[in-house]
């Protein structure tokens, strides 16, 4: 088919990769922190409730970080089969952050393997629990090391360019290129609010259900989601200042998110609404002057209009929708998770009601949505550059006739993975619910749990 060649393939094999990716480097940037977090509370408080948590989110920490390694290495096999000839530019310069981005992760699997196996086995609880930091060291510093190698495709750096090869390469330079420190706070911040989320969907729902351990679970719910509002600001945060690197730097990336055309002072915001045939706003929901705000922290401030950009290096008005649900979703989580610690001071309020527990239940596979649309956002907002300003994304793709054999074989390996993903971890917790560990490990919990 015509619309299908080699690059709109490369495309779409790419897009795909990081789709399912995404979901699995999240979890496992997120997951080690909250492990640490509960297994903390639980020795301080001697508690075993949040003993149990951290016990059971590591087992299945651990199924997502196998699918993680081997989507992560798709990523990686990816980058020589679909885009070689950015490989052959870029190669150089990017070799170092992938190399750390490697290292890091041995370095978290290594404490991982200790940590799990050593359980119960310290005399001193917190020698057990120094352990996780490491895990959680390294599964940060991964998140960094990747992101650096992204940044450096939006704000290229360390290098100077001779006879159209790079040389005089400076991989630290290139590391911490300009755009590296606003979207490595980004990443880190949606990260564990979205595993936060996550974490506090699987509370609410049990706790919806209402099949036992009803303290285990609001223990776990409370905690959760002083996170989402905790990480929700953080984000919130980098986000504004992203927003303001992209003022500064990539002002044709804000403009297109916002359908800002012409350049002026005092913009509005504009939310959602659809683009009639002369590219005008319709529908729309608009904040005066908050896009001046937003990009300059000034209400009068003059925002670039996306005129200003040659028409063939604009990118695709479509990403307006993508920042548009990524920013909903976040103020959705930071109201939820407020709404629910305010009311959870006055005990007239049932914070468990069936209405909040919905809420929060939905928070979970939004966070995800908004990781997702982020990242989509991010990509396509630097189009028609993968090495922005230095190569299309035209001139980086392969040519090779077995692309297509490429987009089904690498599809099947996702939906293999996919399924073995769930259908593992519904094995390693519906045949051992916590209320059947809490009865058979902790006695004296479980009839406390029942009561709640």
């Amino acid at each position: 088919m015509e619309f299908l060649d080699t690059v709109t393939l490369s495309r779409l094999i790419t897009a795909m990769t990081l789709i399912f990716h995404i979901i699995f480097a999240t979890l496992g940037v997120g997951v080690p922190l909250f492990i640490s977090i509960a297994e903390f509370i639980g020795i301080k408080k001697k508690d075993k409730h949040y003993e149990l948590l951290a016990k059971r989110w590591a087992r299945g920490f651990v199924i997502t970080v196998a699918i993680g390694v081997v989507t992560g290495t798709a990523i990686g096999l990816q980058l020589s089969l679909v885009w070689p000839n950015f490989m052959e530019l870029a190669g150089n310069v990017i070799a170092l952050p992938l190399f750390m981005e490697v290292f890091a992760f041995f370095f978290e699997a290594i404490f991982l393997g200790i940590y799990l196996y050593t359980w119960d086995r310290f005399k001193g609880k917190y020698t057990h629990w120094f352990l996780s930091i490491p895990v959680v060291i390294g599964a940060g510093m991964s998140a960094v090391f990747i992101t650096t190698v992204n940044s450096f495709m939006n704000s290229p750096a360390g290098f100077t360019m001779v006879n159209g090869e790079f040389a005089a390469v400076n991989p630290l330079e290139a590391m911490f290129n300009p755009s590296s420190p606003t979207r490595i706070l980004h990443v880190l911040g949606g990260s564990y609010v979205t595993v936060a989320a996550i974490l506090a969907t699987i509370a609410a729902i049990a706790l919806l259900r209402k099949k036992g351990a009803a303290a285990y679970h609001k223990k776990a719910l409370k905690m959760t989601v002083i996170s989402i509002f905790v990480f929700s600001i953080f984000t919130a945060v980098a986000g504004d200042v992203s927003a303001k690197y992209l003022a500064k730097h990539q002002p044709e990336k804000l403009a297109a998110a916002e359908w800002h055309f012409e350049t002026e002072e005092n913009a509005d915001l504009i939310l959602f609404g659809w683009l009639n045939e002369e590219n005008e706003p319709v529908g729309e929901i608009r904040l005066p002057g908050f896009l001046s705000f937003l990009a300059h922290g000034d209400f009068s401030s003059e925002v670039t209009g996306l005129n200003e950009t040659p028409e063939d290096e604009r990118p695709p008005l479509i990403i307006h929708y993508f920042f548009d649900l990524m920013v909903s979703i976040g103020l959705f989580l930071l109201g939820i998770s407020f709404l629910y610690l305010v009311l959870s001071r006055f005990k007239r309020f049932n914070v468990h009601n069936r209405l909040m527990l919905w809420m929060l239940a939905a928070s979970g596979p939004l966070a995800m949505l908004a990781v997702e649309f982020g990242w989509v956002f991010a990509e396509l907002g630097r189009q028609p550059w993968i090495l922005r300003g230095y190569m299309t994304v035209e001139e980086a793709a392969t040519s090779s006739p077995y692309i297509l054999h490429m987009f089904f074989l690498f599809l099947a390996l996702y939906i293999v993975l996919g399924t073995l993903c769930v259908r593992t971890l519904r094995k390693l917790f519906k045949d051992n619910p916590v209320e059947v560990e809490l009865e058979k490990h902790y006695p004296e919990l479980s009839k406390g749990d029942e009561s709640a």
